[in-house]
Order: C-alpha cells, then sequence, then structure tokens
C-alpha cells in the first residue's frame, strides 16, 4: 500500500541533511580531491533520530524512510563536490570566471538528465539490479543490520570493526570487500590494472601515462563497450529467448524499450543542454558554425559515453574513474581542434556526467535490497521516490554550491583535478599523442572483446590502470583469493555470511574515511 512520505517535516529534515551533505562535500573535494560515501553516514543519523521518544521522529523506524534519508544526503554530496564544483572550477582555474555561472547552469542541466537516465534503465540488461553495486550492498546491510540485530548485526559490526582497523593501517579495506561480492573475472582485471599501474614506473621505469596507455585502453575498452551495449538492443526477441544467461534468472523491471529510450532521449537533451552552454558561454560568436554543431554532438556523446563507462566501472566494483573519463574526453576536444574556452566547457559538462549516475545506482540498489519480497509495483514505487528524494539533494547541491562557491575559490579552495584540466588545456598537445591513444585502444578493446558485457574485463582493467593505488589492487587480489578458498571450503552457503561481513568492510572503510577526511581538512 503506497504511503504519503514527503510530508512538510521530511521534506525539511531532508533538506537539513541534503545541506550538510552539499557542505561536506565540497568541504573535502576542495581540501583533498576526494568525495566520501555519505549514504551510510545519513542511514546511521536516520537510526538515530527513530531512536528520539517523540512521535514526529517515529517515521525514521521504517527502512524505507531510512533509505530514503540516505538517498538525499549522497546526492547532494556527489552532486555538489563532483557534478557541480569541480565544473565551474575549472573557468575560474583558467582565469575566465565570467564562465562560471554559464557552467553552473549546465553542469545542472547535465546532473538532472544524468539521474534521469540512471532511473530509466536501472534494472535493464545493461544495469541490472541484480549486479554488485557493492557500496548499495553496504548500505542496505547497515540499515538492515540495525532493524534486525541478531547474527547479521554480529558478522556486519566484526566487517565494520576490520574495516576501520584496517582502513587505519592503509589498507584499501573497500577494495578487498568489494572483492567477496563483485564478478570475479571483472574484479582480478582491475586488482592486476592497479598493481601495473602502481608499480610500472618503480619496477620497470615505464610511466604509463607518458605513453597515454591507460587512456587508450578506456577508449579501446569503452568502445567495444558501446558496441556491445547496441548489439544488445539490436537483437531480435527470438535471439533473446533464446540466449543462455550467464547470471540467474533475474526477472529485470525494465525492457529494452526503456533503454533505447533512456538512452535515446538523454543523447538529444544532452545536445540541448550543449546548445545551451554553448550560448551562455559566448561560443556560438567564436567558431564557425560547422565547429559549434560538431561541439554540440560530440558533447552530447561525451556526456552520454562518461556516464556508461562510469557506470560499469561502478557497478562492478565500486569505483568510478570519473575524473580520468573526463580527461579522455578532453584530449579527444583537443584531438578535434576545439578553441579554450569550448574545451573548458566541454570538460566541465563531460565531468557533470558519471558521479551522479554511479551514486543513485548505488542508492537504487540499497532500496533493491531492503524492498526484497514486495510486488513490481511497490518497487517501481520505491524507487520513484528514491529519485524525489535525490532531487531534494540535487536541488540543495545547486543552491549550496552557487551560495558558497565564491567563498571557497577565494580561499584557494579549488578541486585538485581542476588544475590538471585547466594544465592540459593550457599546454596543448604535443608529440604522436593521438597515434599513442589509437595504439593502446586495440589491447584495451580486445580485452573488452574477450571478456563480453557481462564481464566488463576491458573497462574494469583500464580503470585500474587511471587510477594510482597499488595497495588496493593487493587488496582487490587478497580478497579473491579468501574468497575462492572459502567457497572451496565450505560450499556456496558461505556466500551470504561473505557477503554481509563484505558490507562491513566497505561500510567500515566509508566510516573511517569519512571522519578521517574531516579531521585533515579542519
Amino acid at each position: 500500500m503506497k504511503k504519503k512520505t514527503f510530508d512538510p517535516t521530511f521534506i525539511i529534515f531532508s533538506i537539513i541533511i541534503a545541506f550538510l551533505g552539499a557542505i561536506i562535500g565540497m568541504q573535502l573535494i576542495t581540501s583533498l580531491g576526494i568525495t566520501p560515501n555519505t549514504s551510510i553516514i545519513g542511514a546511521l543519523i536516520a537510526m538515530l533520530i527513530a531512536r528520539i521518544p517523540m512521535q514526529m521522529f517515529y517515521k525514521y523506524r521504517t527502512l524505507e524512510n531510512q533509505n530514503l534519508v540516505q538517498t538525499t544526503i549522497s546526492a547532494a554530496t556527489f552532486g555538489a563536490a563532483n557534478s557541480l564544483l569541480i565544473p565551474i572550477g575549472l573557468p575560474y582555474a583558467m582565469g575566465v570566471p565570467e564562465l562560471i555561472i554559464p557552467m553552473l547552469i549546465g553542469s545542472g542541466i547535465a546532473l538532472a538528465i544524468d539521474a534521469l537516465i540512471l532511473y530509466k534503465v536501472f534494472d535493464t540488461k545493461l544495469f541490472g539490479s541484480d549486479e554488485a553495486w557493492p557500496s548499495g550492498i553496504a548500505t542496505a546491510e547497515a540499515i538492515k543490520a540495525g532493524d534486525e540485530g541478531g547474527k547479521k548485526a554480529k558478522y556486519l559490526s566484526l566487517g565494520i570493526l576490520g574495516g576501520v582497523i584496517g582502513s587505519y593501517f592503509g589498507i584499501s579495506m573497500s577494495a578487498f570487500g568489494v572483492a567477496f561480492i563483485g564478478n570475479i573475472w571483472a574484479l582480478a582485471m582491475f586488482g592486476i590494472g592497479l598493481l601495473l599501474m602502481g608499480y610500472s614506473d618503480p619496477l620497470f621505469g615505464v610511466d604509463l601515462n607518458a605513453y597515454y596507455i591507460p587512456h587508450g585502453m578506456m577508449i579501446g575498452a569503452g568502445s567495444v563497450a558501446l558496441l556491445q551495449f547496441i548489439f544488445i538492443l539490436v537483437k531480435s526477441r527470438k535471439q533473446q529467448r533464446n540466449m543462455k544467461e550467464e547470471t540467474s534468472e533475474h526477472v529485470y523491471t525494465r525492457t529494452e524499450k526503456d533503454i533505447k529510450t533512456g538512452f535515446g532521449l538523454g543523447y538529444l537533451f544532452y545536445a540541448l543542454g550543449a546548445v545551451v552552454v554553448a550560448i551562455l558561454g559566448g561560443i556560438m560568436t567564436d567558431m564557425p558554425l560547422w565547429q559549434i554543431a560538431v561541439f554540440v554532438l560530440f558533447a552530447a556523446l561525451a556526456a552520454i559515453i562518461s556516464e556508461m563507462i562510469v557506470g560499469i566501472a561502478a557497478m562492478h566494483s565500486g569505483w568510478f574513474p570519473a575524473f580520468a573519463v573526463t580527461l579522455i574526453f578532453l584530449l579527444i576536444g583537443m584531438m578535434i581542434g576545439f578553441p579554450p574556452i569550448a574545451l573548458a566547457l566541454l570538460t566541465g559538462y563531460t565531468a557533470s556526467t558519471g558521479p551522479a549516475f554511479a551514486d543513485l545506482g548505488f542508492d537504487l540498489k540499497t532500496g533493491v535490497i531492503l524492498r526484497k519480497g514486495t510486488t513490481l509495483e511497490q518497487e517501481l514505487f520505491g524507487r520513484k521516490q528514491q529519485l524525489k528524494s535525490a532531487f531534494i539533494g540535487f536541488g540543495v547541491a545547486f543552491v549550496v554550491v552557487f551560495l558558497f562557491a565564491e567563498s571557497f575559490f577565494e580561499q584557494g579552495l579549488i578541486p585538485p583535478v581542476d588544475a590538471v584540466y585547466a594544465a592540459t588545456i593550457e599546454s596543448g598537445l604535443t608529440g604522436n599523442v593521438g597515434m599513442l591513444i589509437l595504439l593502446w585502444a586495440i589491447p584495451g578493446a580486445i580485452i573488452q572483446l574477450i571478456g563480453g558485457p557481462k564481464r566488463q574485463m576491458g573497462v574494469l582493467f583500464a580503470t585500474g590502470l587511471l587510477i594510482v593505488n597499488p595497495l588496493a589492487g593487493w587488496a582487490v587480489i587478497a580478497g579473491l583469493i579468501i574468497r575462492i578458498a572459502i567457497i572451496k571450503l565450505r560450499g556456496q552457503e558461505a556466500e551470504n555470511t561473505m557477503y554481509t561481513m563484505a558490507a562491513g568492510f566497505i561500510a567500515g572503510d566509508a566510516i573511517y574515511s569519512f571522519f578521517s577526511s574531516i579531521w585533515k581538512a579542519r
């Protein structure tokens, strides 16, 4: 039975929690260059408030309302930091502050489109609700354990304790926990990529970035992934019925029509958003008509491919290389020959997409787990409620960034990645960068082709190459070895316990990162 949730008191509380998340996100993305996962923090706040002995707080005892609160705060955190502040920080870093408001409007449009596309395509064959979405599992398990107690709470608590202790000693416990949840092949390639990136220079004297190997690999793997998506869409219904699925008998709640509608209309809206950015940014008079047309079409393509790649990486590994993917499209834009101002707008517009797509995917995964056993109508209604909560978070994030971004910039608090984007635009391309990228795109494409659309080996390998964190690589490999060993010794029945412990590891890492980040940023 559908209940009215968004009464005035709930909306006011959601706005307050969103304000907290937006400020935390802005502070940490400018001081440390990272954005913590605040979903679990939001869920814990809702649990604590639910225990206040006053009738107005009793509503937060329900799992669904706790889920809506965590959806709101995570949307506000990632929306403010990744999708809004990073894009508008680039014009400031380049010395063209007059582009800040046009970029804020453009990134706000892209952020909204990003979330709506994910809502439309979540639980399709491309982005199934039965996939890992690790952070979503961690939040759901935390909420369930707080509600149920007992054995599940014990294992989750042990996992959280292990996650906090391991994180204190520098071990990436999120990566370790993900190894117990995600696709083994995809995560193995992710771990190998992390290790190669971390040790190629110190051990072999080879700087992978100098040869644009990670960028080329991602372009090749991403291109094949896109073709695989298209292949899935154009297959006949008869072929789909006869195809042997590699996964369990999961019944998707969204169809191929939803995929076509989501990405088709999404591309159209992204193109219209790019037109708005071009007009407000003043580049309509700086480029010939044909180049403006190329800019609009390419900006829309970059936005939609960026969210696909970031979404795939987040779905399988819990990591999303949004910064690096944006840099790739910046490099391609430079090879096309866009002028500096157009490149800045393109980069900011692309950076706006992906993080919200991934984060809302995590949140909807949490909702799917908490609503398990409900009817299809209740599941879809629950997702719609979460979308409303996410847009409360996005709306508050937009207002907070609009009001406080300038004061951040005046204090020298600019997201570090903006300095990288600005330096890349100002220095321009030298040497045979295009040839190197195309060369390394070939093995990336081959790996992705071999792994197929379910394993996403090429995209996850390239994701690992784009992240400098060798300890996370060791954590992933160690976790996979332990996971395989436990299954061999105890059988598949051990998976439920491993699942809960893994959620605890991820939650513990998130809690430690959250509080240690605030401490460092003081």
